[in-house]
């Protein structure tokens, strides 16, 4: 990914659309805290095992918050995700992600839920739900990327290529990615994939 980043600046936020800043105030124990906070949408992501190239297909793309705090890492390798803002159901929300991000139609029925967890339990404690899809090459319909003003690269990760790439630390990752790895490998004979 050839990301040129300029003007990079901080600001405060108003009249804001998919996050909203809040300071807490509650009472522990007797005693009175407060914390500061970040109320934001719930989300999909989904692990997309490619058949034919044996290989996880994952997003790349810039995120800003952490080239804010760590301006070395210019993208991010994440699983194909986004936010719960719709009135449908996840499996179609998921459907809609694969579709857009990375050009692949899956059907509903074939989208396995895996679990859901609390992220960022510090700042928004939003919740994320995680499932899987096999994904094949008569799936594929256009390149992917995203819509919109998005900006997401596919990369293809071989499977046996998995384990170094989680512990790599020069490449920004997120902890589901790094999970969804884990539950693949321990699940992957009962996935019917060799």
């Amino acid at each position: 990914m050839n990301n040129i980043i300029k003007d990079f600046k901080t600001s405060d936020l108003e009249n804001t659309k998919f996050v909203h800043p809040l300071r807490l105030t509650y009472n522990q124990n007797g005693k009175n805290k407060a914390w500061e906070a970040v109320k934001s949408h719930d989300s999909v992501a989904v692990l997309l095992y490619h058949e034919e190239k044996h290989s996880f297909l994952l997003v790349k793309q810039f995120r800003p918050p952490v080239y804010l705090n760590d301006n070395s890492k210019l993208c991010t390798y994440e699983l194909c995700a986004g936010i719960i803002d719709k009135e449908k159901s996840l499996e179609e929300i998921v459907k809609e992600e694969i579709d857009e991000e990375c050009g692949y139609k899956v059907e509903v029925d074939s989208i396995l839920k895996v679990t859901s967890f609390y992220t960022n339990v510090g700042v928004s404690g939003s919740k994320q739900h995680l499932y899987f899809a096999k994904i094949n090459n008569s799936m594929l319909s256009h390149k992917g990327g995203g819509i919109n003003d998005e900006q997401i690269e596919l990369m293809y990760l071989p499977l046996d290529e998995s384990d170094e790439f989680i512990f790599d630390e020069s490449k920004a990752k997120t902890p589901g990615l790094m999970f969804s790895f884990y539950w693949f490998m321990k699940n992957k004979n009962s996935l019917g994939i060799k």
